[in-house]
């Protein structure tokens, strides 16, 4: 009688680890680990009733095709769980975010188009991760970031055309990568891949299987083939536009910058100012073919030659103005700090409120002139001054609004 309370006790205590769904095939591993086999088994779902100490977990080749934020809250300590070769479309949020002991993930061979990449955040420990074989049409950039221990990720044969510059970073123990067989459009958003892959340690197919599916030129050849000259990093000078040695103003003064950009494709001209009282962000010309003005930045006039003019400047209108330059393969930036001071003897204020500052001289600035690039960064000033009378039209004096230009370091180009 003793024994077979014995027995029944043990059962008891025994009973729970090793819960089963009757049509699974659970066993303990030599490690320890308790393994739930239910592979092959026509599952329209994931099966309850599942042991929580379950740690490795088979449903690859069933009928499954919904996977929800509970669908695996019996089985919190699994380490790898293996989910290929089913029908899965819809993966809803949360239904791997808890599942933070996971080190093996296979959902190879569905039908994922929408993935709840935010799920991976927790998963830190995951080493490998197949998602081949689905229906993946883009990825976040930050889409990995938080797999520190990734070794092994696979995106082959699903539907990418492009993938975010910085994707694959963040990514210390990544050892092999297949992203083969996607239809990349080998615009310049794909060209940092070709020097990523030029750089890395990281083992990836060949790339005769990594092909560009567009444009047409280039249909058919390796992404790590595209050439150089197909894409060029932007480049960008800022210069300061005046010729107003003899110019009469009666309604103020206007500073004028002028962008010019290269590179390709040809950049976009973006404007970022900052003064003491706001901050503006434009992005392209604001003046259209017929003069009018977006209302909302008609203090700063852009126009799509890349210039930008800003009238009747003043005190208030001081402060950092940059210009960039964006196109697919990259940013590039240039910045003037303007201000802006008054005086019949300019020089010797600017030299009185900065003993060492360098000048020019009381002459304008002239498009053309040229910045030392070690002097980039540094204050442009614009002053205002009357040095004479001169008549008007109408042979009455009137005071000459005449423009002198300081630049704290040499000449007025800013180049990057």
């Amino acid at each position: 009688m003793r024994a077979l309370l014995y027995c029944l006790g043990l059962a008891a205590l025994l009973g729970p680890c090793l819960a089963c769904p009757s049509i699974c095939s659970c066993s303990t591993k030599k490690n320890g680990r308790l393994l739930a086999e239910c592979a092959y088994k026509d599952l329209h779902e994931v099966p309850k009733g599942l042991s929580p100490n379950v740690t490795i977990l088979t449903l690859s080749a069933n009928r499954i095709s919904w996977l929800g934020q509970g669908s695996f809250a019996d089985v919190p300590e699994v380490q790898s769980l293996w989910l290929g070769y089913n029908q899965i479309g819809v993966v809803e949020p949360g239904a791997f975010a808890l599942l933070v002991h996971l080190k093996n993930l296979d959902l190879s061979h569905n039908k994922i188009a929408d993935f709840p990449w935010q799920d991976l955040r927790n998963l830190s420990g995951l080493q490998i991760l197949k998602m081949n074989n689905n229906r993946l049409a883009g990825l976040p950039r930050d889409a990995f970031r938080s797999l520190k221990d990734l070794r092994s990720l696979w995106l082959n044969d699903n539907e990418l055309t492009t993938l975010a510059e910085g994707t694959f970073n963040n990514l210390p123990s990544l050892s092999q990568l297949q992203i083969f067989n996607n239809p990349f459009n080998c615009s310049c958003k794909v060209f940092w891949l070709k020097k990523w892959t030029e750089n890395t340690s990281v083992s990836i197919t060949k790339g005769g299987s990594t092909l560009c599916a567009a444009p047409t030129k280039l249909k058919g050849r390796a992404v790590t083939d595209i050439p150089d000259h197909h894409c060029v990093a932007p480049s960008v000078q800022l210069t300061y536009l005046s010729n107003l040695d003899n110019t009469v103003m009666y309604d103020g003064l206007t500073l004028t910058l002028h962008c010019s950009v290269a590179g390709n494709p040809l950049p976009e001209i973006r404007w970022k100012i900052q003064t003491s009282g706001r901050r503006v962000e434009i992005n392209g010309p604001n003046v259209a073919r017929d003069g009018n003005v977006k209302q909302s930045q008609e203090r700063f006039l852009v126009f799509k030659n890349g210039t930008m003019a800003i009238p009747n400047f003043s005190k208030e209108d001081e402060g950092i103005y940059t210009c960039l330059a964006v196109n697919d393969v990259g940013t590039r930036d240039v910045s003037v700090n303007v201000a802006l001071a008054g005086s019949e003897n300019p020089a010797e204020d600017l030299l009185r409120d900065d003993p060492q500052a360098s000048h020019l001289g009381d002459r304008s600035c002239y498009k053309g002139h040229e910045m030392d690039p070690s002097g980039a960064g540094e204050k442009l000033v614009i002053v205002y001054h009357m040095p004479r009378e001169s008549k008007s039209r109408g042979g009455g004096a009137v005071p000459q609004l005449h423009l002198g230009t300081f630049l704290l370091a040499l000449g007025i180009m800013l180049c990057c």
